[in-house]
């Protein structure tokens, strides 16, 4: 079987191209991959201090019960 040079030409472009774009891919995907981690490590320390405020939040709240004190009966026992 006879293949001319223009397909041997052919055929090593599209492999060349291919190989390229698999590159470009690769390079693509790893970039993201470190802005997402980024951007986790962002939402990490955002929700430690979300989880901080809840904390502020839910000892405050006991301490305005406890000034608040009990509520007033209407009838008093007697």
């Amino acid at each position: 079987m006879f293949v001319s040079a223009e397909v041997i030409t052919t055929v090593a472009s599209a492999v060349s191209v291919i190989a390229a774009v698999a590159g470009l891919c690769g390079w693509f995907v790893r970039r993201i991959d470190a802005r997402f981690d980024k951007v986790d490590a962002r939402f990490d320390r955002l929700e430690d201090r979300v989880t901080g405020v809840e904390h502020e939040l839910t000892e405050v709240k006991i301490a305005v019960a406890r000034l608040e004190g009990p509520q007033p009966r209407l009838i008093t026992s007697r």
